[in-house]
């Protein structure tokens, strides 16, 4: 079978993950978890540390075989998967189909809505949660496709009356570095640089700070991350052009511990949290994803998605699936 992404296919088992895969099914108080997950994820997820908080609490991780049959394997009481390539997706998703009794995170149709970042925020978009302590919506945004000529995007957001400075992203989310690349414009001409499809998105200030959301099953965990600073209308007036930035809001940006201005800092409502992760829940069809929300600043309680990811690299403790 041939997937795409690097996949650790015919390692040698731990003897523990052996041992999971035919004894813990016989006790109600052991979980088996098969995980099927790209070299580069499996790295930073299956962490020593983790998998023994997880063995005591009686679950176990076993590694799915991409090269013998899934029916074959296990039995598993849930499947975690990452893998890109439809011929995996069909496979997991004939998978969850005759065997309703094992849990598969996430369904591969929900995940695929996740890789086209304008169907992403549709659903934010269409939500109402202006009773829940906040407002949450996204930003306005611009598809530029695949079939437009980078000549005519200053036109296409001069028709749109998009307001600068501009965020541009890739549309598509393979999980590929390129995928995350970013981009900010303080001047449409300079979009003509950029190559489609795109989506571009106003910049919205929000004090240089953004909330990670972590959603697993009806847990949620909030940490704080380092984003861009604000852009002020004399900055905007004087610069010109398009500039790459890093990938913002990594774990190595973390604000937590920061000395930060409490007006910026704050999280957001708690029922508001709830309410978003409850809605997205049930509306993405995904039980494992973060959100990137952001305040707009000078403002208490008016919030932007601004992306949604699946299988987040983020782990912590107490989360309960």
């Amino acid at each position: 079978m041939r997937l795409n992404g690097e996949i650790s296919s015919g390692e040698e088992e731990p003897e523990d993950e052996k041992q999971a895969a035919t004894t813990t099914t016989s006790s109600p108080h052991k979980v088996v978890v098969g995980y099927a997950l790209t070299s580069k994820k499996k790295k930073s997820f299956m962490q020593p540390t983790f998998t023994a908080l997880a063995r005591n609490k009686g679950i176990y991780f076993v590694a799915v075989d991409v090269n013998k049959p899934l029916p074959e394997q296990g039995p598993f009481d849930i499947i975690l998967h990452k893998l890109s390539g439809e011929e995996w997706s069909e496979i997991i998703e004939d998978y969850r189909q005759k065997h309703p009794e094992v849990t598969v995170l996430d369904p591969p149709d929900a995940i695929q809505h996740l890789h086209n970042r304008q169907s992403m925020l549709q659903d934010v978009a269409d939500l109402n949660l202006s009773d829940c302590h906040g407002k949450v919506g996204i930003p306005r945004q611009l598809v530029i496709t695949k079939d437009k000529d980078p000549s005519t995007i200053p036109y296409e957001v001069t028709k749109a009356g998009m307001k600068l400075p501009l965020v541009a992203k890739p549309l598509v989310v393979d999980g590929s570095a390129k995928s995350h690349e970013l981009f900010l414009a303080y001047d449409e001409f300079s979009l003509s640089e950029l190559e489609p499809p795109l989506v571009l998105q106003e910049f919205v200030n929000h004090g240089g700070l953004l909330f990670k959301i972590y959603i697993v099953g009806e847990a949620i965990k909030v940490v704080r991350r380092f984003s861009l600073p604000n852009i002020s209308k004399r900055e905007l007036s004087k610069v010109a052009g398009v500039f790459r930035f890093p990938r913002v809001s990594c774990a190595a940006a973390s604000a937590d511990d920061a000395d930060l201005d409490p007006n910026i800092a704050e999280h957001p409502p708690w029922p508001l949290l709830e309410r978003l992760a409850r809605e997205l829940r049930h509306r993405l069809g995904l039980r494992l994803f973060n959100i990137d929300m952001i305040r707009e600043y000078g403002t208490k309680d008016v919030f932007y998605v601004i992306d949604i990811n699946y299988f987040p690299g983020k782990v912590w403790e107490n989360a309960r699936i």
